[in-house]
């Protein structure tokens, strides 16, 4: 899943956001914003927190995969869920320096406070609206492609 868009103006090549989401509606809407904008971007998607930490670590089949710039993390999943997934990732010092965004359909006050907690840059819960939907995801997009300055990537080698 690759979305190319145009200049962003910064000096770094392709955004790229891991999706870890098991919604397939979600991605197709994520997808279609981030192609449908001027923000050169690389989209790649795990449907759970399990396989976001197979990617993280370049685990079989992810053995290329790119270190990403942004993760947008669900909460609600199969086998490795949201909550547990951040842990690991910001437990990690590999890994926490990502931002990463909770994306979910959840309000819960436990929820918010619990990935906080856990080291969560932010915390959106999914409008059920498409138009809000979209204006959310246009503006975490530009916030984090154009508004901030993230981490340099480290080599991209593997994971050791």
């Amino acid at each position: 899943m690759t979305t190319a868009g145009g200049s962003s103006g910064a000096d770094r090549q392709l955004l790229q956001v891991l999706v870890v989401e098991d919604d397939a509606g979600d991605v197709a809407l994520v997808e279609s914003v981030f192609a449908e904008h001027s923000l050169p971007s690389s989209l790649h998607h795990v449907p759970d927190g399990g396989e976001a930490l197979a990617f993280l670590n370049r685990d079989d089949p992810y053995q290329d995969a790119p270190r990403p710039d942004l993760i947008l993390l669900d909460l609600n999943m199969p086998r490795v869920d949201g909550r547990q997934a951040l842990v690991m990732i910001k437990s990690d010092d590999r890994f926490k320096s990502i931002p990463t965004i909770v994306f979910t359909t959840s309000s819960s006050d436990s929820d918010v406070s619990s990935s906080y907690n856990a080291r969560a840059n932010a915390y959106v819960s999914k409008p059920l609206d498409l138009d809000d939907f979209e204006r959310v995801i246009m503006a975490i997009r530009n916030f984090y492609g154009h508004t901030v300055t993230l981490p340099s990537r480290p080599s991209d080698d593997p994971v050791t």
